[in-house]
């Protein structure tokens, strides 16, 4: 069983890796001091387990299980944590393992014997704990995983079933509803079309044309995105208000 360990402090990830150490058939593959680097980590070693730590700098370990989860083969998870007893209880833990700190022995083995993936019922119980928006989006981009920070990106084009995603560095493709995303992002993005969501600290200006069609300027980003008549006064009274 191939393992990777995700913690931001050292001193924690080293326990891991002595305890495991002692368990037949257990191997540490990698090790990762937050979420964004796990995902690089899996994308190298692709491993059957992930052991997360929850409250992490960057991206912590219940938006980086989300991301996890969405892969064609994604890992077992099992969290760490030092949360009391009552705290992990919101976390329904018959459906996501998780091992209070300091991890012992016998239970890091336990929980190793019954790892498995979650499914979708746990993923979208795992959605409505995390309450925050995620930080980070991610995306297949061939035997690749392309992360990029939510507050780099400038707007959501919807395109049949897919929805692009243009950011600061280029754009990404992604499967998911703009609805949700609309949803998900309700503080930083507004709708200005039925297939369009911009992120409103990119905004440069709101342009008519000499057909009385309007549309948006966003900075570093080359096109101007269409907004829909029936939306135009609303997103005139989102500007007005300073965003």
């Amino acid at each position: 069983m191939n393992i990777v360990i995700v913690d931001d402090e050292a001193p924690a990830r080293t326990r891991l890796r002595e305890l495991l150490a002692d368990i037949p058939d257990c191997t540490v593959t990698g090790e990762a001091g937050n979420g964004r680097d796990a995902l690089t980590v899996w994308e190298r070693v692709q491993p059957d387990v992930m052991l997360l730590d929850i409250r992490m700098p960057v991206m912590d370990g219940l938006e980086t299980a989300r991301h996890l989860a969405a892969l064609d083969k994604p890992p077992a998870v099992i969290f760490t944590t030092a949360y009391d007893e009552f705290a992990v209880a919101a976390f329904d833990t018959h459906a996501i393992a998780y091992l209070l700190k300091p991890v012992r022995r016998e239970k890091l083995a336990e929980a190793l014997a019954h790892a498995g993936q979650l499914n979708r019922v746990q993923l979208a119980r795992l959605g409505t704990q995390t309450a925050q928006p995620r930080r980070h989006l991610c995306a297949r981009l061939g035997e690749r995983l392309q992360v990029v920070a939510v507050d780099q990106v400038q707007c959501f084009i919807a395109e049949q079933k897919y929805v692009n995603v243009y950011h600061s560095g280029g754009a990404l493709l992604i499967d998911e509803p703009l609805k949700e995303l609309e949803q998900e992002f309700a503080g930083r993005f507004l709708r200005v079309h039925r297939n369009a969501l911009v992120a409103l600290p990119y905004i440069e200006s709101l342009d008519k044309d000499g057909e009385g069609r309007f549309s948006l300027r966003l900075r570093g980003h080359s096109e101007p995105v269409e907004v829909s008549r029936r939306l135009v006064a609303e997103v005139r009274e989102r500007l007005r208000g300073g965003h």
